[in-house]
């Protein structure tokens, strides 16, 4: 059967491969210590199901409208102003079915074949996919440890060409946990204002955050950014709801009514009863949420310590989001337990899974084969025991 080119040209996601090949694993009684999964561990708060469990006895399983219902619209609405000080009226929302469908549905309504999209490297795995979908050639602006893994606005500006058609930032970071602070992202934001470029924020880590820092909500940050910025938000990080699939967007009204219907034609609504759920988790006390990001916070001290004291390991200590990103090139060519010598995070990954049972996800997927991604959403207990089992595998 013929496929299309654009398919073709797709990959798949790396962090799903690693977290189902571990659970394979488990399932077969092996011992595995998985830092792979992007989610939280943490079960969905209670009144949030609660919520769900009502929505199913009352009979609200039909459709909704395809951009969410009108309370839920509302509340995300209101939501933006008290966490975010930037107004949206319900008509410049989308809910969709993750926030990763409402990036999809951005760029899809946004790039043409031939068209460049920007992005940062290290990256999420499924940014350059879905530029790649669109028939665009992502643009990969290189970032490393040296820089905090942050972009310049020189390295910005000198990666714009006439052929530029969106730019996509995300703070907090996955892979990374780096955070941009607000005069770095204001210098950002300055580069792209001046050329009125469409800009993707994709901040669905924003309340997992250390260090008192505050999230930096980019089309907050002044008037102008509003008119060309498309900010995205969901439910499945800060309320452990990734299973529920309930991500949304903002933006201009005109380039959201043309989101809505692609939406109307791809999948229609959000399921219903998660939006019920969404709504509770968006107009209930915070609390649940707080504790979740003090639990984290523990356990991010303890990994970014332990991995700083195997030899070969450099990781800084991320700031947001629950991953840790070490660039452990260092130990590439050398010998490693049992003689294996590894040249790449690919080959590193293998050999931690195979040989000392520890799943962790290549820093090429993400654009960065110096690194690798380990998730510290999974208890401190696991972390020790995960960590003990890389140090042990790193020494011949």
């Amino acid at each position: 059967m013929r496929l299309a080119e654009r398919v073709k040209q797709i990959a798949p996601s790396m962090t799903l491969q690693v977290t189902a090949k571990a659970k394979q694993l488990k399932a077969q009684g092996v011992d595995v210590v998985g830092f792979g999964a992007g989610e939280p561990d943490f079960d969905t708060p209670g009144y949030i199901k609660d919520a769900a469990k009502k929505a199913i006895d009352e009979g609200f399983t039909k459709y909704t409208p395809t951009a969410g219902t009108p309370e839920l619209l509302k509340a995300i609405c209101e939501k933006f102003a008290r966490d975010n000080g930037i107004e949206y009226r319900p008509e410049q929302v989308l809910v969709s079915n993750g926030a990763k469908h409402s990036i999809y549905n951005i760029v899809q309504a946004l790039v043409e074949p031939g068209d460049q999209v920007i992005m940062q490297a290290p990256y999420w795995v499924s940014y350059p996919e879905m530029v790649k979908s669109a028939g665009g050639t992502p643009v990969i602006i290189e970032t490393g440890v040296e820089q905090e893994f942050k972009m310049t606005p020189a390295q910005l500006k000198a990666a714009i060409t006439e052929k530029t058609a969106l730019v996509i930032l995300n703070s907090p970071s996955n892979p990374t946990g780096a955070v941009y602070s607000r005069d770095q992202m204001l210098g950002l934001m300055e580069v792209l204002s001046a050329r009125g470029i469409p800009t993707i924020s994709d901040e669905i880590y924003e309340k997992v955050l250390y260090d008192g820092l505050k999230h930096v909500c980019v089309p907050a940050l002044k008037p102008e950014y509003k008119e060309f910025t498309f900010l995205v938000n969901g439910a499945s990080k800060s309320y452990s709801m990734t299973g529920w699939r309930i991500g949304y967007l903002a933006g201009p009204q005109d380039a959201v009514g043309a989101m809505r219907r692609l939406q109307d034609h791809s999948t229609s609504n959000p399921v219903s009863i998660s939006q019920k759920a969404a709504l509770a988790a968006l107009t209930h006390d915070e609390s649940a949420v707080r504790e979740m990001v003090r639990a984290f916070d523990e356990r991010r001290r303890y990994i970014v310590d332990a991995l700083n004291a195997i030899p070969g390991i450099r990781c800084p200590k991320p700031q947001g989001a629950f991953y840790v990103f070490p660039d452990v090139s260092d130990v590439y060519g050398k010998p490693l337990a049992g003689g294996v010598v590894v040249k790449d995070s690919l080959q590193l990954t293998d050999f931690l899974l195979d040989k000392v049972r520890v799943a962790v996800v290549p820093g090429a997927a993400f654009g960065n084969d110096r690194c690798v991604r380990l998730s510290y959403a999974t208890s401190l207990e696991l972390i020790k025991k995960g960590i003990e089992r890389i140090a042990e595998g790193l020494v011949a």
